[in-house]
């Protein structure tokens, strides 16, 4: 198989030089056929500038400069040194290179990780992984980009996309996003993706996955005794899926993995089973491949003298990071091709990777670092960053003292017990300016004696106590150096005040101290981490963190409240309701669960801008096991009409963009002779324009056996069939365009007639793409759920969502035949590519239930105006002499008092407004009572001759109807 792969390498090229070269193919070839033999091997080289020797930084400028004059070596890899002098050491090397140099850094928390005397560290990845918004990642990475292009850096050896699923790991831990391998895929694509789309190479690693050991490997072997099948499973996935996603390069670790090679001590980076058969072969990776660094005791304990950097390269690799000594080095390498272990071809074909790869990178071209105010350019966007990850990441674990959490500024007798601290931080100084506190001090050294002592004067002489637990080390070893004075002290303020705990630090530690009722993972600690810290004890901002990794039993991944904290759940009995309402609600989806009329669910019921309920029940789907949380994610189907569409359709209107009393060829011109152009935007809204229910444009891709022909679909996304409509199905590009073709030819009956359509609202999406310019996913999201902090609500869940979280929907049989997860369910709007005005929206209730809160505030929430109430009133007022509707909105029927099935019930006030959705959604707003009612469920997932029982038990209804019922 490796001869194999080197001659298609080789055919490859042969045939590109056949055909017109490039400007990339005339440059690597100018420079290849400038190369000496040992120049070709130096090529594959990174070598490094600067150490760490007793604590001082130690540049070997040059013996860096003798390996660029000599050998011509490829790489040179950054470490410790400030980035004035960094820059000019690039700026003199690269001058001197009759090679351009490939710059690296192992730079997964942006410079500052390397350059620690004057360039801010970012936060660490497992921070990151707490974030509920990916594209928080994004941003991350974009950073980072351009941190590494201000420093004329062309590789940045990130994303670590290693499951950290051992809480023991003494190498990986905070660095990994978490344990959860679709979130660390999710997160490190979108790191991966901000790098490259930036102009910098990201480098996954460490393949094929690091986060399982106990011991590291800068020191020795780690051995992993997993299965290959438990490999595929976990470790494997999230390099399969950022290959998938085009990463340009990968770093082999230095493990010990008996099923992918059971050779005694002989480490993956070093291994051609790892290399070529799995990394190249089997998962089909191209790009470049480094090595981990070999100076490294996991390689360099069984193979010194260079010999790590020869089986290196007869394993497959491109780049040997960090081979030592590079005389050696050269002469090993030239005795394994003179022992035929090596052939001149595998150096060439490495070589040409490499120098393609620089030419990509920008290195075609001479541009020196412009070394004046480096620094401050390198540091710019480090507070911004800092607060965004920290506003987003920090974790609200446990709330069962809402009376001090958030804590208002009163006249409470308040403490602040900084442990492992020793003087005054920003935390201290802030609870001492803001609550005129008393702060104390507890070193990690102090006895046990008087960690007591403090406990004692504490006791009964303060209303609130807060616990700040400061400094402790990142790494699990001896409870992450928290001292057992310490941990005593911190048990006994939970136990005998009340408390609340913050811990500044790696989340793995809060198992130490997990009693308390209030408790934050901060996950770091410094001036940024401590002001979120802060702004979330005194509410001014939301927790909507999340646990990347389970931490304890009861603290598993995933954990978090992520509420409003001005949406704060209360009893009922605190909003004049009989607190009985919750068995009731209980009993009711218990019995919908017991008849398999859906499989799981959740419910939220708010009364007077406060939850009184908020619980979910059974499972993801029929076929998964996975219990419902309350932050799962579902297909809201036509909920997506009054949540983005007419959202979007009544901010047009009220910026006058929008005229709903004016003809649809006004805003689409393409209606034009058509028997459409004259209806009425209102009549759209009102579902009274006439048009078709809807309109099975998928019956006419599918072949006799009524499965989707190749004519219209591809199993892969290609050129031409670009728009996924499930999993390995993608639509051909044209059919979009026949499809509105289609609509635009459909009959139109009468106007004026009452017809519930999808075929209004495609034409309303269309309408506000129009007018905006904008695709109605992006422009929802920036209108809308950015401001609104909703992070899981959105069109193309699968883009910024871990798949994890969002609820299987149904085992379709008609279209796509197969389970759908996160590909929306009406397969009109999946023929249009999961975005259209009537379909395709998913959510979590929590998130609907701002969306509703917003309406009933009158269109302002967390001090941000998005509607005029007037608008509000308007759109969601009856607006029909021959329906129930609003503009957009479903409303109760009219009558409601003398029909035998009233919808949604009986006791819904004539001001009500919202939708329920085909998939099993309830979205209702009852201004009246200040009362808002949300229902997501997958019943569509049931079976057959289950899958009306949601409606027939009437489930939703007799819900909504005995909150009103209970209410006083």
């Amino acid at each position: 198989m490796r001869k194999l792969s080197i001659w298609i390498f080789i055919l490859f090229y042969t045939t590109r030089a056949i055909a017109q070269k490039t400007d990339a193919d005339k440059w690597v070839d100018s420079v290849f056929h400038t190369l000496n033999n040992d120049q070709k091997i130096a090529q594959l080289m990174v070598v490094r500038l600067s150490g760490l020797t007793n604590g001082s930084v130690v540049f070997y400028d040059k013996e860096v400069e003798e390996a660029i004059n000599k050998y011509n070596v490829g790489g040179i890899c950054l470490f410790q040194g400030g980035p004035a002098k960094q820059a000019m050491l690039i700026n003199h090397f690269q001058s001197i290179a009759k090679t351009p140099v490939m710059i690296c850094i192992d730079g997964e928390t942006g410079l500052g990780m390397r350059m620690l005397d004057s360039v801010v560290n970012l936060p660490r990845q497992m921070m990151l992984g707490a974030v509920q918004d990916p594209s928080i990642v994004y941003k991350f990475g974009t950073v980072v980009a351009d941190q590494c292009k201000r420093a004329g850096i062309q590789v940045n050896y990130a994303p670590v996309v290693d499951v950290n699923n051992n809480p023991e790991n003494p190498v990986i831990n905070d660095r990994s996003f978490g344990e959860d391998k679709y979130r660390v895929a999710n997160y490190g694509i979108q790191y991966m993706k901000a790098l490259q789309d930036n102009g910098i190479m990201a480098c996954a690693k460490h393949f094929p996955g690091h986060g399982d050991v106990a011991v590291d490997s800068h020191l020795d072997l780690p051995i992993i005794m997993k299965s290959r099948e438990q490999l595929d499973s976990l470790e494997l996935y999230p390099f399969r899926q950022i290959f998938n996603a085009g990463v340009g390069s990968v770093m082999v670790a230095h493990l010990s993995v008996p099923a992918i090679d059971s050779t005694p001590n002989k480490p993956t980076s070093i291994s051609a089973n790892a290399v070529t058969s799995l990394l190249r072969n089997e998962m089909n990776f191209q790009g470049l491949t480094f090595t981990d660094a070999l100076e490294m005791k996991g390689v360099a304990k069984y193979y010194p003298d260079g010999l790590a950097s020869v089986e290196s390269l007869i394993a497959g690799n491109d780049m040997l990071c960090l081979p030592g000594d590079v005389k050696n080095t050269l002469d090993k390498v030239k005795q394994a091709i003179k022992k035929k272990r090596l052939k001149w071809a595998d150096i060439d074909m490495h070589v040409k990777k490499v120098l393609y790869a620089k030419y990509n990178y920008g290195l075609a071209k001479l541009r020196l670092v412009v070394i004046e105010n480096i620094a401050n350019d390198l540091n710019k966007d480090a507070s911004a960053t800092w607060k965004l990850v920290a506003e987003n990441a920090l974790t609200l674990l446990r709330n069962e003292d809402s009376a001090i959490f958030p804590l208002a500024v009163v006249k409470r007798k308040v403490a602040y017990i900084a442990i492992g601290a020793t003087e005054d931080n920003y935390m201290a100084n802030r609870i001492r300016n803001d609550f005129k506190a008393h702060v104390y001090f507890f070193e990690n050294p102090q006895s046990v004696e008087k960690a007591d002592a403090l406990a004692q004067l504490v006791k009964n002489r303060y209303d609130v106590v807060i616990i700040g637990v400061h400094s402790y080390s990142r790494f699990p070893r001896n409870n992450f150096g928290i001292s057992d004075a310490s941990l005593k002290l911190i048990k006994q303020l939970q136990q005998e005040n009340r408390s609340i705990t913050f811990a500044f630090g790696n989340p793995y530690a809060i198992k130490n101290f997990s009693d308390g009722k209030v408790i934050v993972a901060c996950y770091d600690d410094n001036d940024y981490i401590q002001t979120a810290a802060l702004d979330l004890l005194e509410g001014k901002i939301d927790p909507k963190g999340k646990l990347p990794v389970t931490v304890s039993e009861e603290f598993k991944y995933g954990a978090g409240i992520t509420q409003n904290l001005n949406l704060m759940s209360v009893a009922p009995s605190q909003v004049g309701m009989s607190d009985s309402i919750r068995t009731q609600i209980d009993s009711i989806v218990q019995e919908g669960l017991n008849a398999q009329a859906f499989p799981g669910a959740v419910v939220l019921v708010a009364k007077n801008d406060k939850i009184i309920y908020e619980k979910a029940f059974g499972k993801y789907a029929f076929q998964d096991s996975t219990p419902v949380d309350v932050n799962t994610v579902y297909d809201l189907a036509s909920v997506t009409k009054i949540c983005a569409t007419t959202l979007s359709v009544m901010k047009l209107y009220e910026e006058g963009k929008l005229n709903i009393d004016k003809r649809l060829v006004d805003y689409l011109p393409s209606a034009r002779g058509t028997n459409k152009e004259n209806i009425l935007i209102r009549n759209l809204l009102l579902h009274q324009a006439g048009l078709k229910a809807f309109i099975p444009f998928y019956k006419e891709t599918l072949d006799k056996k009524e499965l989707p022909t190749t004519t219209y679909y591809s199993q892969v996304r290609t050129d031409e069939f670009p728009t996924r409509v499930a999993e390995s199905l993608y639509v051909r590009k044209d059919f979009q365009d026949t499809v509105y073709k289609r609509m635009l030819q459909s009959e139109v009956g009468p106007t004026g007639r009452y017809l519930y359509s999808d075929n209004d609202f495609i034409f309303l999406g269309k309408i506000v793409e129009a007018i905006t310019g904008e695709s109605l996913n992006n422009y929802v999201k920036k209108t809308f759920y950015e401001p609104l902090g909703l992070s899981h609500t959105g069109f193309l869940p699968r883009t910024f969502l871990p798949l994890d979280s969002i609820a299987q929907t149904e085992n379709e049989s008609t279209f796509r035949k197969q389970l759908l997860r996160g590909d929306v369910h009406d397969p009109g709007s999946a023929i249009m590519g999961g975005v259209a005005g009537h379909a395709g929206l998913f959510s979590d209730v929590h998130d609907m239930a701002v969306i509703a809160q917003l309406l009933l505030n009158g269109g302002t929430i967390y001090g941000k105006q998005i509607f005029k109430k007037e608008t509000i009133d308007y759109f969601t007022s009856y607006q029909s002499n021959i329906s129930r509707r609003g503009l957009g909105f479903d409303k109760p029927e009219k009558d409601n008092a003398t029909l035998k099935e009233p919808y949604p019930c009986l006791s819904a006030s004539p001001q009500t407004f919202g939708h329920t959705g085909f998939t099993g959604i309830g979205w209702w707003v009852d201004p009246k009572y200040n009362l808002t009612y949300i229902f997501l469920s997958n019943r569509v997932n049931a079976t057959v001759q289950n899958y009306n029982k949601l409606s027939s038990m009437s489930i939703r209804g007799r819900i909504q109807e005995a909150l009103y019922k209970a209410m006083r």
